[in-house]
């Protein structure tokens, strides 16, 4: 499955991971684009656009479990991935209970990425997070 029609947006302040990511998900045919912080996503206007968020956990600044209590609490339904550094049950069990298709772990498989991808991209998976009561 390619995403041909899907933006996957990558926030993360490593930028060898933002271009391997980037690169990975072109080879997909995905259209991509990067940020370095939550910040800079939040500032843009892409939000709108996005199919799809791989977000890191630690970043300086708002951290990716930040940007996605934002996002949930704006009544967003855009599908978050994390890939994180970190081992943290506490934070990977945070990211699930809120919703997150993806926890992964740095380094990651490929194709495990493009498994939680392409899971995000469901269409009956928008259409079950917008009718699961919270």
């Amino acid at each position: 499955m390619t995403g041909s029609h899907s933006i996957v947006m990558i926030v993360d302040d490593d930028t060898s991971i933002r271009k391997s990511a980037r690169r990975l998900m072109k080879s997909y045919g995905f259209a991509v684009e990067t940020f370095a912080s939550a910040e800079e996503f939040l500032g843009s206007d892409r939000l709108d656009k996005t199919s799809c968020l791989i977000l890191d956990v630690h970043m300086p600044g708002m951290n990716g479990l930040e940007l996605q209590q934002r996002l949930v609490a704006s009544g967003s339904v855009i599908p978050i991935i994390f890939i994180t550094a970190f081992a943290d049950d506490s934070a990977r069990s945070q990211a699930l209970k809120a919703g997150a298709v993806g926890y992964l772990a740095k380094p990651f498989d490929d194709k495990e990425l493009l498994n939680c991808i392409n899971a995000a991209l469901r269409p009956d998976r928008r259409d079950a997070s917008q009718l699961t009561p919270t």
